[in-house]
């Protein structure tokens, strides 16, 4: 396996675990939304924490809010049975949600498949969306106290 490989592989690991990471302090945060049978993570209620931060960022969250927005990942559709790549953007009411709902496509690409076979996609643009998503979950975690209190195991359950 070549080093940039492992790499991208060991990038993928840790966004996956962030990402865990913070569904989890989420949900026990009371960002989450379900019923009796199922509970989910609810980003959207999470993003309209951030509607100023995302608006008014630091350099280096803005060129990664930048990043995502004007590199968007695509979402995998079935067009007539077969799947393709669609560019529409997710529906969103701030471009604090957009952030949030594009991180979350970044995830369901790769957790369900749409970027990955057991070889990268497009590995440079993948080490990129990856990136940039990790700097914006950790910054808008460590920003918010009741949430950065259940990263760091604080939380009661």
């Amino acid at each position: 396996m070549k080093q940039s490989t492992l790499e991208l592989d060991y990038l993928g690991y840790n966004f996956f675990r962030e990402f865990a990471c913070y569904e989890y302090c989420l949900k026990v945060t009371g960002f989450r939304k379900g019923t009796n049978t199922r509970v989910e993570a609810d980003w959207y209620k999470y993003a309209g924490e951030f509607v100023s931060l995302i608006e008014s960022p630091s350099k280096e969250l803005n060129e990664s809010i930048s990043y995502l927005i004007n590199n968007p990942p695509k979402k995998q559709v079935l067009k007539d049975g077969l799947l393709c790549w669609s560019n529409v953007l997710p529906d969103h009411r701030n471009k604090s949600e957009l952030v949030f709902s594009l991180i979350c496509r970044i995830r369901n690409n790769l957790f369900h498949g749409g970027k990955f076979n057991g070889e990268w996609f497009s590995p440079q643009r993948s080490k990129e969306l990856i990136e940039h998503a990790l700097i914006i979950l950790r910054t808008c975690g460590k920003s918010h106290s009741t949430v950065l209190k259940a990263y760091n195991g604080q939380h009661d359950e």
